[in-house]
């Protein structure tokens, strides 16, 4: 028997690379249906060369499914996860909406794949940032016991969707022929500019971005006191987001043994050649469902401080190939 997928979101740039990745793999899939908004209903998709027509997302239409994917985002997600899961489906959400509610497992695969056995129904996605995080840090932190993460990030326009790619296609066209350049998605120019990541900032002075990144390690790593300090910001890229990263650890860990660590960790290449000057970078990283990971060095300022820097794919690592990652280990048992 074969399973019964569902995506809604599949218009949108996660759900296009979550359909990808199900046309390649190796899942037996019997049916795929395929959802977004009224907006996008009635176009024609492929899937291993059979159209399937999009049809708009509606409470009637999510029954009868084993699995349905949400990209499309939070408000999309609490309405209808819990009437795909009514309908028997379970629900692997990419949005917000339930990643830190304490009967939903918040799961990166490689780290902690075993709260997969807990589930009611719903399993959250992270933050794509989070997770690229996670799945560098997790196996120094099995060795040498993390306590504190110091993160800069570097978040490339594929993370606040196709319309964010599309402005900076845009404005850089607009740049080259001296054109007046034209926002919509992002508040400042992201073309040929960096700017803090654009999410609400609270009291604190911490953005949203910033806090999700902090409260998802602690729920991913089941280490709730865990000291994080997260800078979260927009850089012009396209695609894959970059990470700037100082861990300090209970234990002192060389870059060398933090590299032999590396070399043997699932889900991360190391691209860390001194000699060449060769180290990770969002080109490299953009169409990988590897982490990479390279710039290790010693803090002199630390004692127990190890500094690295990592790439990886947001529409993969950060999102559609966790969530594939992680229907593969369900439909695996």
């Amino acid at each position: 028997m074969g399973l019964r997928i569902g995506i809604v979101g599949v218009t949108g740039a996660v759900g296009q690379e979550a359909l990808h990745l199900l046309e390649g793999g190796t899942l037996p899939i019997a049916e795929i249906r395929l959802f977004a908004s009224s907006r996008s209903a009635d176009r024609i998709l492929s899937f291993r060369h059979e159209p399937i027509r999009v049809e708009e997302v509606g409470e009637e239409r999510l029954a009868a499914l084993d699995y349905v994917f949400f990209s499309a985002g939070g408000s999309v997600s609490r309405r209808y996860a819990p009437i795909a899961v009514k309908g028997g489906a379970v629900v692997i959400d990419n949005s917000s909406a339930f990643r830190m509610a304490d009967e939903v497992p918040l799961v990166v695969p490689e780290v902690n794949a075993k709260t997969l056995r807990r589930h009611s129904g719903i399993i959250a996605n992270p933050n794509c940032t989070a997770a690229i995080l996670a799945t560098a840090v997790w196996p120094l932190h099995q060795a040498a016991v993390v306590e504190r993460i110091v993160v800069a990030t570097y978040q490339a326009a594929s993370g606040a969707g196709a319309k964010a790619l599309s402005e900076l296609d845009a404005q850089v066209r607009q740049y080259a022929a001296g054109e007046a350049i034209r926002k919509k998605v992002f508040p400042e120019q992201i073309a040929f500019n960096v700017f803090s990541h654009n999410t609400p900032v609270d009291e604190s002075g911490f953005n949203e971005e910033e806090n999700k990144v902090a409260q998802e390690i602690r729920k991913i790593f089941g280490e709730p006191t865990l000291g994080i300090c997260a800078t979260c910001i927009r850089v012009p890229v396209f695609r894959a987001h970059s990470e700037a990263i100082v861990l300090e650890t209970r234990r002192k860990l060389s870059a060398e043994e933090a590299r032999e660590i590396l070399r043997h960790a699932p889900g991360v290449v190391v691209v860390d050649d001194r000699q060449a000057n060769q180290f990770p970078t969002p080109l490299e990283a953009a169409g990988k469902r590897e982490i990479l990971v390279g710039r290790l060095r010693e803090d002199p300022s630390h004692p127990r401080a190890l500094a690295l820097f990592v790439s990886g794919d947001q529409l993969l690592k950060g999102a559609a190939w966790n969530a594939i990652q992680i229907l593969e280990r369900l439909a695996a048992g």
